[in-house]
């Protein structure tokens, strides 16, 4: 198979492209040149967002196209009608995010979705994500664009520092705020388990949405962070906190503890897809203990610092904010 990775130097990316090479595909990334693609890629460069970006894509020919552009969709757009009739599939990574809030736990691919357009500039996160959907749609049809809703992603190459951020907090050893309740589920993808799912659908022609996450339950709180400690040395002592409490410290979930929303409209929102579709063609999530063992050698083998997207900032509390929620 010859594969064109859109993007493909950082994590999701990055883990596609790997796996693609393991398969023994023929892969050529394009990308900015900022970082240097996987060993064994080609490399195409040019800027989405800059006039005559696209140049490199001007002539070529590949089987699958996978794109995880997540800025304004007409790069989606332009991209994808400047390689409609070289290229036999069209694979853009969205996110769950396109789905209208709130949406109770259990709705499927088939939900109500937000207003998006194909050729829209820069907008706001759920709305690029529909627009970009938008725009493989129009270029590709529903069978041939294969739209990958994922949850939240986590694994090695995290650029966005959920999971690293708990790790290095754990590696410091002593009593760490855990926000609880220990049940509370989550649910996320291994971005390994994506990739390897979404290359097995690309190759097998599946189009339309699928939502890709893990089955409800598949992990909580406590086993994430039981994984955590275990991983990063066995020094933190987790101390359980009551929403209520993080609350009143006016500590803020999702940014300031990552990863955790307490159970309400946000947490049924983000946590609650039915991903039946994803599993009944091939989706198979690894033990969370196995996603933070591997995240934990890939930070060890980094020195610790994870990259960190220029485009968020850096989650996670100070020293101050845990000791004060802690006393």
């Amino acid at each position: 198979m010859k594969l064109l990775m859109l993007g493909g130097t950082e994590f999701v990316g990055r883990a596609i492209t790997e796996d693609a090479l393991e398969r023994g595909w023929d892969v050529t990334v394009f990308h900015r040149g900022r970082h240097a693609p996987p060993p064994g890629a080609a490399s195409l460069h040019g800027d989405r967002t800059g006039p005559g970006g696209l140049a490199a894509l001007a002539a070529g020919e590949w089987d699958l196209v996978v794109d995880t552009w997540g800025g304004a969709p007409i790069a989606v757009h332009d991209t994808a009608r400047l390689l409609h009739g070289r290229v036999r599939h069209y694979t853009y990574i969205s996110s769950r995010s396109v789905y209208a809030y709130p949406s109770p736990v259990g709705l499927g691919e088939d939900a109500p979705v937000v207003e998006g357009s194909p050729d829209a500039p820069l907008v706001a996160y759920a709305q690029d994500k529909r627009g970009g959907e938008l725009a493989a749609l129009d270029a590709f049809g529903t069978e041939h664009a294969l739209l990958v809703r994922a949850g939240l992603i986590i694994g090695p190459y995290e650029n966005v520092g959920r999971l690293p951020w708990w790790l290095n907090r754990a590696a410091r050893g002593g009593p760490m705020a855990a926000p609880g309740p220990r049940g509370l589920r989550l649910q996320y993808i291994d971005v390994r388990d994506l990739a390897r799912w979404t290359l097995d659908a690309a190759r097998d022609g599946r189009g339309g949405a699928y939502n890709l996450a893990s089955p409800l339950g598949h992990a909580t709180m406590g086993s994430l962070l039981d994984a955590v400690a275990a991983a990063a040395g066995g020094r933190a002592e987790l101390r359980w906190t009551a929403p209520e409490r993080i609350a009143d410290a006016g500590v803020q979930p999702w940014t300031e503890l990552p990863i955790w929303l307490p159970q309400g409209e946000l947490h049924d929102y983000l946590f609650g897809g039915d991903v039946s579709q994803a599993l009944a063609t091939g989706l198979v999530c690894r033990p969370v203990e196995e996603t933070v063992a591997d995240t934990w050698s890939w930070l060890q083998a980094l020195g610790g610092a994870a990259p960190q997207r220029a485009d968020r900032n850096a989650p996670g509390i100070t020293a101050e904010q845990e000791a004060a929620l802690l006393a």
